[in-house]
């Protein structure tokens, strides 16, 4: 028979200082892993979120991002106009030749400076982002060397407010708006006119084409194999959100890193919790002696101390969930290993993530219970009965 379930109950409450204790050392280890994790989930969802699945980029072959891709005005020239790109209402089409360059900034809090990413963009480039909003200010106009910059920036660094201005390249830039981006990737940039970016930054080329084709499958297709099989470009076409979802590996050092910490920190934490339960059975010799004789099972000890490991363990975890989740939503950066700048994004803990916490939880609770477990299941009747 079965060793009812209060008695674990109390010997937890009855031993609460070492339950605690342990409980403690679990919930520090699962909180470190959700929030680190939470790290890497929140920058890989604010890249996965960029970008229209209507859009197509255009990028020089072999290149895996805009910021090493270089496409020569003449070829800008020969795929805008192309048959089969969407238009807007005044008859433009949507294709934003655009480049990325870096500009340093001072933070906000006087911690140093960082790299920040300012892209170059066509006034068809933000028709082809609907997810764009100005919150203040307005639009840059071409030929002033004004500039818009997202909100994350001007929360971050200095001289990034309405009518500040800010050196980058051989230009003084003025800050004329602030916009929003809906929790993408654009969060992180601060945009110009392209020509102007190149002029201030001696670029003779641009980085990529961002393109939309009519809305049908084919026409897509058709637009792509033009482009691609045409022997004067050396481009290469894939869709946006595509593009967006390869970057994702900048958050791969980071959950690297948080796994890392998370292995080291649980080894600790199965040594405390299997000294607490190594303690729990000496103390509880007698209790062990006692249970024998009332007819209870070696395999009915050995169960019922595996499940106030586990218990402990759930306790912990549950303990260092509640602990990681003040940290949702909070806005941080880190560095982008794609272009050497600063990405903005948040904390995302997601119930997954947090079923995860508990697993790993559990699986701690498990490891540490095993030995001492065992060594209770084990302990002669005998001898168990001489300490009372």
């Amino acid at each position: 028979m079965a060793i009812p379930l209060r008695y674990n109950l109390r010997n937890l409450v009855v031993r609460w200082r070492s339950t605690v204790a342990t409980a403690l050392g679990i919930a520090l280890v699962v909180a470190v892993f959700v929030m680190v994790m939470s790290l890497a989930r929140g920058l890989a969802a604010t890249y996965i979120s960029t970008g229209d699945p209507r859009n197509l980029l255009v990028l020089r072959k072999g290149s895996t991002a805009e910021s090493s891709s270089q496409i020569t005005p003449n070829e800008v020239r020969q795929i805008r106009y192309l048959a089969g790109i969407d238009r807007n209402a005044s008859g433009d089409p949507l294709a934003s030749p655009e480049i990325q360059v870096l500009v340093q900034m001072d933070r906000r809090d006087q911690t140093g400076t960082a790299h920040v990413l300012m892209r170059g963009l066509s006034p068809v480039g933000v028709e082809l982002r609907p997810q764009i909003t100005i919150r203040d200010g307005r639009m840059f106009r071409q030929g002033l060397n004004e500039c818009i910059v997202s909100q994350r920036i001007a929360q971050r660094f200095a001289h990034c407010g309405i009518g500040d201005q800010f050196s980058g390249g051989k230009a003084h830039w003025t800050v004329v708006g602030i916009f929003a981006a809906a929790k993408t990737a654009y969060e992180s940039e601060i945009w110009v006119d392209a020509d102007e970016a190149r002029a201030a930054f001696n670029r003779s080329f641009y980085g990529s084409i961002l393109l939309r084709a009519a809305t049908d499958a084919t026409a897509v297709a058709t637009l792509t194999n033009r482009i691609e099989s045409n022997r004067d470009l050396s481009v290469r076409v894939l869709p946006e959100t595509e593009y967006y979802k390869e970057q994702t590996n900048t958050g791969a050092p980071i959950q690297f890193l948080g796994s890392f910490l998370a292995i080291v920190m649980s080894i600790g934490a199965v040594f405390s919790a299997m000294n607490t339960m190594y303690a729990t059975v000496g103390a509880r010799s007698r209790e062990i002696g006692t249970l024998r004789v009332l007819g209870y099972k070696r395999r009915d000890i050995y169960v019922s101390f595996m499940i106030e490991s586990v218990l402990l363990a759930l306790l912990g975890g549950a303990l260092g969930c509640v602990f990681s989740l003040p940290l949702n939503g909070l806005a941080t950066g880190t560095l982008s290993w794609n272009s050497f700048t600063e990405v903005a994004f948040e904390f995302r803990i997601t119930g997954e993530l947090l079923a995860k916490g508990m697993t790993f939880a559990l699986v701690m609770g498990v490891l540490g219970g095993l030995l001492p477990a065992r060594l209770a299941a084990r302990k002669p009747v005998l001898d168990a009965l001489r300490a009372i």
